[in-house]
């Protein structure tokens, strides 16, 4: 499992300036990913980042900077993006992303 360590750093920092309680660090998806309310937000694998925004923002966010489609068993998951370095190389690039998957995640229900 590797995945950026000074990238999941900054992310910590991010997730930290928000009131939202427990932020869940688990290792899965070959990476590090970020638990909001029992929810995945977002995950550090290898040098990008993956983020779920769920499928209402999922065009829109393709059209950014960086981002692509994220497949799984070479299918297209609506609802999440896969975001290169150039889409999250300064701090408030990457603050917009964790602000987009927040906007998702703490609208649902907790686990």
């Amino acid at each position: 499992m590797t995945y950026d360590g000074h990238l999941a750093s900054r992310l910590r920092d991010i997730y930290d300036e928000h009131d939202l309680g427990e932020v869940i660090e688990k290792k899965m998806f070959g990476g590090l990913v970020f638990m909001v309310r029992g929810h995945m937000s977002c995950c550090v694998s290898k040098d990008h980042l993956m983020v779920r925004l769920g499928p209402d923002a999922y065009e829109e966010a393709l059209t950014l900077k960086g981002a692509r489609t994220t497949e799984f068993t070479k299918k297209p998951m609506r609802g999440f993006v896969h975001v290169d370095a150039e889409g999250f190389a300064s701090k408030p690039e990457l603050e917009a992303w964790v602000e987009r998957s927040l906007a998702f995640v703490t609208a649902l229900p907790p686990k």
